[in-house]
Order: structure tokens, then C-alpha cells, then sequence
């Protein structure tokens, strides 16, 4: 090592030498044409140390490089991050589906008024109007306690900002998810007239229970009457309010009620936007109809599966266009007629009766039995228990 600095010395001299004297540049040259051979042995030595001398500089050079410890310590937070925000959105997701809006604002109700409070401290502590000029008030300790009550409401402020955000949140996104699973309305009919109070109210389905539509290639929709239907509407309007409850859109109830009921025998008709959407399936809720439930009777082909008070339901047999002579809707008329004459204080109580029962049939027995008995006998009437 000692050897080649030296050489880088002795080139450095040599080349300061010749660009500092002419005369000395002027020799060498000189000497050069009468001597190539040693001329170009020195030049290769002043090439050689130059060379070694720009190697030795960059060696003694520092290389700077980025300490790991950064690196570390930016892995760290980004995992910190992400570990944070799955724990919020697993928390998040487990009250939204452990607890209710109402619950949740139950349960926070305290703390987030807390924070209210603490906020409203801070501000009547610091108000311009409530300030003492003392020189109590501008000693060392008065200063600390308002520093310390604007901590403590900043971070009360901090902690209860998410919550409000989520119980928002979510009760705006309840309330967009409500218009499409509840019916439109909490009253769907408009209050009965005062001299109509004792009227009952007689609500239909529409499909397979008093039309049946059918889709065929060769000819497009087709919509059936069932057997008896006209006749069934025009006895009934005499004695009930009667209603057609549809889960078919309005854009398919209006046009058929139209052409089915030319003589307006039905007063309402109630279509998708009224019914109760829970587990993909449209359900009637009778409570929502702003009528006594004493005095509603629910009549289907699928009365049990598509009402929410399957207690005022009477079931019928489907009718698909496969029997031009059924009779159910006539076979149903002195029953109806009856309960519509004699007013029981609540019908729940008179379906119930003839619960598992045919009730057309059920309804002829009973009719029989009662005249068989009515001599001098005190029995029951034909709707059983009223």
C-alpha cells in the first residue's frame, strides 16, 4: 500500500511539474523524440498511479444507506393500522348484528352524554362572558385547569365522534332498507265511516284465488277468472268492505281490478308496497289496514303462508285453471253472509272454532244440527263460542 502511494506521489509531482514549467514540458518532449521507448514507460506509469489514485478516492469514499430501523418501524405502524381498522370493522359488525338501533343508543346513552357535558364545561369555563380578570384567574394554576379541561374534552370528543357517526349511519341506512321491506304506510285504508263502524272488512288475495295468469310461448300472458267470482263480488258488496290484498306489482293489480270489478264492487286495492318483505317472501300485514282486527277476514288460496295473522285467515283451495266447475268462492257465500248478519264480537274467535275444518262444509253440519235443536233448547250458535 505504501508502495502505490508512493507512485501516486511521485505521478502527481511529475504532472504538477510539467504544467507548471514550460520549459520542463518543452524538455520532456524533447527528450521523447530522441527516447520513445522511456517517454511511453512514463506515461504508462503516470496512467497507472492516476488510475490507482481515482480507486484509492472512491474507496475512501463513505456509501451512505438507509438504516433499518426505519423500515422496521414503518412495517410496525402499517401493521398497527390494519390491525386497527379489522378490529373496528369486526366490532362494527358484531353490534350490527348482536344489538338494534334502539339498543345500541341505550347502551351509549350515558357515555356519549357525559361527553356532552364535559364539552359544555370546557365551553362555559372559557367563555369571554363568564372570565374574571383577578389575578387569581391568571395565576399558573387557573391556567392548568383550562388546559386540562380542553384535553378532557378533546378526548371525550374524540371517543364519542365514531359512535354518533355509526348510530347515524345506521339509522339512515335502516330507515332506506324500511321503505322496501315495509308497507308504505302505517294506515293503508283511510278511516271508516262513522256509520260504517260495524261493517266488516273482507280481504281477498288476487292470484290463484280469484284470477289465475298463465305464460304461454304461443300466445304471451293470459289472466282467468275464477268460476263464480262475479256473482261471489256482487253478494258480498252488500254486507262487507271488501279488499284486494295483492304481492303482485301495482303495474299488474290495477290494469286487471279494473277489468275484473267493472260494476265496483271493490272498494281498495293494496298491491307490493302495502305487503311486509321478510326472508325473500311478501307477506299481508292486516294490523297496518287501520281496521278493528275483531272484524277483518282474510280469504286465499295460500292464506296461512301469506299472512302475518293467520288467525283471521281462511283458507281455500288454489285454483289454477284446472277446474272450470269448482265452486269454492259460491260454496263460501252462506258462511260470509251469516257472520255478516249476526255481527260476533270477534271473528278470530269463530275461525278458531272451525279450525281443521272445511268451513263451507263445517258451517251446512252446524246449520242442520242447529235446526234439529233450536225447539226449546238453548245452544250455541251456528259460529260456535262468540
Amino acid at each position: 500500500m505504501s508502495h502505490l502511494m508512493c507512485r501516486i506521489m511521485r505521478a502527481r509531482a511529475l504532472s504538477s511539474l510539467l504544467s507548471a514549467n514550460p520549459r520542463t514540458t518543452r524538455a520532456f518532449a524533447d527528450a521523447a523524440a530522441k527516447d520513445p521507448a522511456a517517454a511511453a514507460a512514463l506515461g504508462a506509469v503516470s496512467s497507472e498511479a492516476n488510475a490507482s489514485g481515482e480507486k484509492a478516492a472512491e474507496a475512501q469514499t463513505p456509501v451512505l444507506e438507509e438504516p433499518a430501523g426505519g423500515k422496521r418501524s414503518f412495517g410496525w405502524l402499517k401493521f398497527g393500522a390494519f390491525a386497527a381498522l379489522t378490529g373496528a370493522t369486526g366490532a362494527v359488525g358484531y353490534y350490527s348484528y348482536a344489538y338494534s338501533l334502539d339498543e345500541l343508543e341505550h347502551m351509549t346513552k350515558d357515555f356519549r352524554k357525559k361527553a356532552y357535558f364535559s364539552a359544555q364545561d370546557y365551553s362555559s369555563s372559557s367563555s369571554p362572558e363568564k372570565a374574571d380578570f383577578s389575578a387569581q384567574d391568571n395565576s399558573s394554576s387557573s391556567f392548568l385547569e383550562k388546559a386540562k379541561a380542553f384535553l378532557k374534552s378533546g378526548a371525550w370528543s374524540i371517543a364519542v365522534k365514531p359512535i354518533e357517526f355509526y348510530l347515524d349511519t345506521r339509522a339512515k341506512i335502516e330507515d332506506e332498507v324500511r321503505g322496501f321491506t315495509e308497507p308504505l304506510s302505517e294506515k293503508l285504508l283511510p278511516d271508516l265511516h262513522p256509520q260504517e263502524q260495524h261493517v266488516f272488512t273482507l280481504v281477498l288475495d288476487l292470484q290463484e284465488t280469484l284470477i289465475y295468469s298463465d305464460w304461454r310461448r304461443e300466445r304471451g300472458w293470459r289472466t282467468f277468472k275464477r268460476p263464480g267470482l262475479e256473482a261471489f263480488l256482487e253478494r258480498l258488496a252488500k254486507f262487507y268492505e271488501i279488499v284486494v290484498y295483492s304481492d303482485q306489482l301495482p303495474m299488474f293489480v290495477d290494469p286487471v281490478i279494473d277489468r275484473l270489478d267493472q260494476k265496483g264492487c271493490i272498494r281498495y286495492r293494496l298491491s307490493r308496497p302495502a305487503t311486509k318483505y321478510i326472508d325473500g317472501k311478501h307477506f299481508r300485514d292486516l294490523s297496518k289496514l287501520n281496521r278493528d282486527p275483531s272484524r277483518i277476514i282474510y280469504i286465499s288460496g295460500h292464506a296461512l303462508e301469506s299472512c302475518l295473522q293467520p288467525e283471521n285467515a281462511v283458507p281455500i283451495k288454489p285454483w289454477k285453471m284446472d277446474d272450470n266447475l269448482d265452486t269454492e268462492l259460491l260454496d263460501l257465500l252462506p258462511f260470509l253472509e251469516y257472520v255478516a248478519l249476526h255481527r260476533p264480537a270477534d271473528i278470530r274467535a269463530v275461525l278458531q272454532s272451525y279450525q281443521g275444518h272445511d268451513i263451507p262444509k263445517e258451517f251446512l253440519e252446524r246449520s242442520k244440527e242447529h235446526q234439529r235443536r233450536m225447539q226449546g233448547q238453548k245452544k250455541p250458535g251456528l259460529l260456535g263460542k262468540w
